[in-house]
């Protein structure tokens, strides 16, 4: 076999090798901190499109051209196994041959990206989407693996290593790297750039990744923020103070644009299609069958059950994690001594998953959560012994709880909702043969919604600062 040059030995502890990404090749990747203060472009950050690249992303090398037009080809002849649509059942016979063929691919070695981040992204997000197209249109019995041929698995966790990233589908695939520019004359903005993959084929698919984009690009404006507090030479000084207080009004202002634009998802995001249409294809591999044996095994890759597979979530958008942290908002509950008390529920959430997250997003974007978090006196501290700085503080806070209190309800309306919804025809989902899977009342991160989003509106209330503190 072509076994890649990557250390497979650390990719065989896997767990401990996604684990340690971040400390590892990302600083070789183009990381050499600044000395002289905080910059983001250390950490893959552009200080225009933030934690998008600037560029829609290269074409891979020939050599690795197989992989790309073979995900072209996948969006034309594939349906969810569960279609038994006329449509679907027309192609698969050739949906079957497409298979076939990724079972014949050899194990290209992927040591020739290394030197090229923009490369290594390519060649995540081709693999990966080729994974969930693999993976979600197979026939199999209730309650079997999938096998995932080496061709895919094996590349996809070297490039995965390289880039510090979970060796699956996530946020910065879907949303983040998968676009083109509309007018290539034309600066990146959303109203400029089109997505290219598209698992279910669905405008509404395309829809979402367009909104989610909104909200990256539109959280540039926290980013720049969070930098020039990083780099005040001292927080607490009154230069500092009123430059603080300016940016929490402003950046109250933005996390209200944030909120527009979550509420604008129901213009273009069609309940239905999304819920039964695009849902299933993003669901990962990282659950077990009936009989304790992973959902997918990764053929080639050592120890491939302690990979992370959960798949995409809007719960890997860094920009959203950014915000968390500068304002210290704290949803594993480590701080006993913030009000109200977290309830019975909220303790009983998932209160490791936004840290688990972390480790689908890039290693270098992980990084720069890190780093923002370290700082001596965060901004929720200045504001706490700044008395000028509390109300503005709390303003920003109450925002970022009304956006989640609307994210509740949008997951009402996309998830909740539509669990015990019938599946439009076209679906071609027969449920009188049982739901395809106790995934779709999830979210898209394996989660249960409801509980996780309040349990975080919930921590973000807590974060507010008491008159008396």
């Amino acid at each position: 076999m072509n076994v890649l040059p990557s250390p497979l030995h650390l990719i065989g502890r896997a767990r401990d090798a996604i684990d340690v990404f971040a400390i590892g090749r990302v600083f070789s990747m183009a990381l050499s901190p600044t000395e002289t203060g905080f910059s983001p472009k250390d950490y893959d950050v552009d200080p225009h499109t933030g934690f998008f690249p600037p560029e829609p992303l290269p074409a891979l090398p020939s050599r690795f051209s197989i992989w790309e037009n073979s995900l072209k080809e996948a969006q034309e002849v594939l349906f969810l196994s569960e279609n038994k649509s006329e449509r679907a059942l027309a192609k698969q016979t050739v949906g079957e041959q497409w298979r076939a063929g990724v079972r014949s691919w050899p194990v290209l070695d992927t040591s020739v990206l290394n030197d090229n981040i923009r490369y290594l992204q390519k060649a995540h997000m081709v693999l990966a989407f080729i994974l969930h197209f693999y993976a979600h249109s197979i026939p199999v019995k209730e309650g079997e693996s999938i096998r995932i041929p080496r061709s895919i698995a094996v590349p996809l966790v070297a490039v995965s290593y390289e880039l510090g990233i979970a060796p699956v589908l996530t946020f910065a695939d879907t949303v983040l790297w998968n676009w083109e520019l509309i007018d290539a004359s034309k600066p990146l903005e959303v109203e400029n750039i089109r997505y290219v993959n598209l698992l279910s084929g669905s405008e509404t698919e395309r829809a979402f990744y367009t909104v989610s984009a909104a909200v990256e690009l539109k959280g540039v404006e926290m980013l720049q923020m969070i930098e020039s507090f990083m780099n005040l030479p001292n927080v607490t000084d009154s230069t500092s103070t009123v430059k603080i207080n300016r940016d929490l009004v402003q950046l109250k202002v933005v996390v209200d644009e944030l909120t527009d634009i979550f509420n604008s998802v129901r213009d273009s995001v069609d309940p239905t299609e999304f819920y039964w249409k695009c849902r299933p294809w993003w669901t990962g591999g990282s659950s077990a069958t009936p009989n304790g044996q992973p959902k997918w095994i990764f053929e080639g890759v050592p120890d491939y059950a302690k990979l992370d597979l959960a798949g995409p979530s809007a719960g890997q958008s860094t920009v959203m994690h950014a915000l968390d942290v500068f304002l210290d908002v704290d949803h594993k509950l480590q701080h006993h001594h913030r009000t109200p008390a977290p309830s019975d529920n909220n303790k009983k959430a998932d209160t490791g998953f936004m840290e688990r997250m972390r480790r689908y997003m890039p290693g270098p974007h992980r990084v720069y959560l890190q780093r923002i978090g370290a700082v001596s006196c965060s901004v929720r501290e200045c504001a706490r012994i700044t008395p000028s700085l509390k109300e503005p503080y709390n303003a920003v806070v109450a925002a970022l709880k009304r956006l989640r209190d609307f994210h509740i309800r949008i997951a009402c309306i996309y998830v909740i909702t539509k669990t015990n919804s019938t599946p439009p025809p076209d679906c071609g989902i027969d449920l009188d043969q049982g739901k395809p899977s106790e995934d779709y009342g999830r979210g898209t991160g394996g989660n249960h919604v409801s509980s996780l989003l309040k349990a975080g509106r919930d921590a973000t209330h807590r974060t507010i600062l008491a008159p008396d503190a």
